[in-house]
């Protein structure tokens, strides 16, 4: 996900996202666990969306609510 997008997203439609990806994180962690992850970078992925987003949240946050 680029960052020009996650800035277009509003605080809750933000928080959605993070909490779907997490989920899928925690999908794709079992599946390296049994050995069926065809693709690891994902995790990589996956996990720097998650950082992106809650980085967008902290500085609207810090803002004051101003975006």
């Amino acid at each position: 996900m680029d960052i020009k997008e996650i800035r277009k997203l509003s605080d809750t439609d933000l928080k959605t996202k993070i909490r779907e990806t997490k989920e899928e994180l925690f999908t794709k962690r079992m599946q390296q666990a049994n050995g069926t992850l065809e693709k690891p970078t994902e995790l990589r992925t996956l996990r720097k969306n998650v950082a992106k987003m809650k980085t967008i949240l902290k500085e609207r946050e810090l803002d004051g609510g101003n975006k």
